[in-house]
């Protein structure tokens, strides 16, 4: 069966075909262990799953690599300018008087509960960027020694006038980029074009009091034996030809990070390799929106996952939630769609509950008619559908069950593993809360707005009952 995918370089659905029959090469850009992942980038990790996840089902094997960040990414990627800003490293270090080390392994082990909690396949790599400085070092001196890069004396950078078609996965204008002057960014002035990117960083200027730094081949004005630590974009491409090759079948990532970062992976990675091409399918996923906005720390809805966990919701139910929209498109999240995800979740474990437990024989039809959803550049909503669609059929339940057992291999929902009487999660505080509220209208005869909060707690996923002095709560 053919599989398409939707590559951000060509902007086209296109036959996905690999390198290499044995294994398909696959790179996503991980975390910075410097603080818990909100669910905005657990949505990232849940998508790249549904992709391996349907690669697999579609008989490819996949060496997946996924890489932690520990050390040299700068705050000022918010802005577009990855170059400048406080370590984010040494900013949780400030924070929680740990090492950096200790810091990165601390925040590396949350975020592998957390991948695990949503039933995420793990990697088949996940290298740490401190564990591949020789290999960064390399790759910069190969660039040096090609002339794609040039040493002021607070930074090693590159040159982006020295490659043709900088911009081709964004689809910018290299002059909309490139500073007319001819000088750099105010914090280096001796940069040649504003957006030449960071290969090195000297412990010198703002980094003199750098706390991860490691010697080096590369000579500076201001710095005994080159001391310094890697910019963040040469990290990935080092480890990315460290652990895949020189070119990878498929590189993912946020959308967030096309103009930027994987500009910039692409401009040294092929500068190093002279042109050779460095990914044939770039896939991108949107961003997920919080209450129609972007998460705020400040405004309470920079959710991780035990936040949601708190408030009675089980990790597959955001799984659930994830499935219901196509990774390349925007997803809303709202404690009420979430709730939603949750009660349609549970019904469809108590209907599959009810399906013969006898062993079946697999619909190959339907199920085939499932990978052609996911063949269709993972398309995981219509996917989700089918399951549906199959509870309908005509066909003995055990079928069903078979049928279904084999698709949620994909979903990664574990369809038949938790029974729906096994689910005692407590009341959330929030629904609490708005019992209370509404028992406060009725005590004051303020019937609309106690209706208003009925129908909120429902939209939640529970019912209020009304006793004679009292209530209580329960689940839809």
């Amino acid at each position: 069966m053919d599989f398409y995918l939707t590559n951000t370089l060509s902007k086209k659905k296109e036959l996905f075909i690999p390198q290499n029959k044995q294994a398909v090469t696959m790179y996503q850009c991980g975390p910075t262990l410097y603080w818990n992942q909100h669910i905005g980038n657990l949505r990232s990790v849940v998508l790249a799953d549904f992709i391996v996840r349907s690669l697999q089902a579609h008989n490819h094997h996949v060496n997946f690599v996924r890489n932690y960040t520990d050390v040299g990414h700068l705050t000022g990627d918010t802005i577009g300018d990855a170059d400048t800003g406080i370590d984010r490293m040494e900013k949780a270090v400030k924070r929680e008087a740990l090492s950096p080390k200790d810091i990165a392994q601390k925040y590396r082990e949350q975020f592998e509960i957390d991948a695990k909690k949503l039933n995420t396949l793990p990697p088949t790599h996940t290298p740490l960027a401190t564990e591949y400085v020789q290999q960064i070092q390399n790759f910069i001196a190969t660039l040096l020694e090609k002339g794609f890069a040039y040493t002021t004396p607070l930074a090693i950078y590159f040159d982006i006038s020295r490659v043709q078609n900088y911009t081709k996965l964004s689809g910018q204008s290299i002059n909309d980029l490139v500073d007319s002057s001819g000088h750099g960014a105010v914090i280096d002035s001796n940069k040649k074009n504003s957006q030449d990117f960071s290969l090195w960083f000297f412990k010198a200027g703002t980094h003199t009091k750098a706390l991860q730094t490691w010697q080096s081949p590369f000579t500076s004005q201001l710095v005994e034996n080159g001391e310094g630590f890697p910019g963040w974009h040469i990290e990935c491409s080092a480890m990315a030809e460290s652990l895949l090759g020189k070119t990878l079948d498929i590189h993912m990532g946020g959308i967030e990070h096309i103009p930027v970062h994987h500009t910039n992976e692409i401009a040294q990675s092929e500068a190093v390799h002279d042109g050779e091409e460095y990914v044939h399918y770039w896939l991108h996923n949107e961003h997920l929106l919080v209450n129609g906005g972007k998460m705020s720390k400040s405004e309470g809805t920079s959710y991780v996952l035990d936040d949601l966990i708190t408030k009675g919701f089980s990790p597959l139910d955001l799984r659930y939630f994830f499935l219901q929209a196509h990774y390349r498109s925007k997803q809303n999240f709202t404690l009420e769609a979430l709730a939603s995800s949750q009660v349609a979740l549970r019904r469809l474990r108590e209907k599959l509950q009810k399906l013969d437990v006898q062993d079946g024989s697999l619909n190959t039809h339907h199920y085939n008619t499932f990978l052609e959803a996911l063949a269709d550049d993972v398309n995981t909503p219509q996917a989700l559908a089918i399951i549906y669609s199959i509870l309908k059929l005509d066909i003995s339940d055990a079928d069903k069950r078979k049928t279904i057992a084999k698709c949620d291999e994909v979903l990664g929902l574990e369809l038949f593993l938790i029974q729906s009487n096994s689910i005692e999660t407590p009341i959330p505080e929030d629904v609490i809360a708005l019992a209370k509220k509404r028992s406060e209208a009725r005590k004051n005869n303020d019937w609309q707005q106690s209706d208003k909060l009925r129908d909120t707690i429902l939209k939640l996923g529970y019912e209020i009952t009304d006793n004679a002095d009292s209530y209580t709560i329960s689940r839809i």
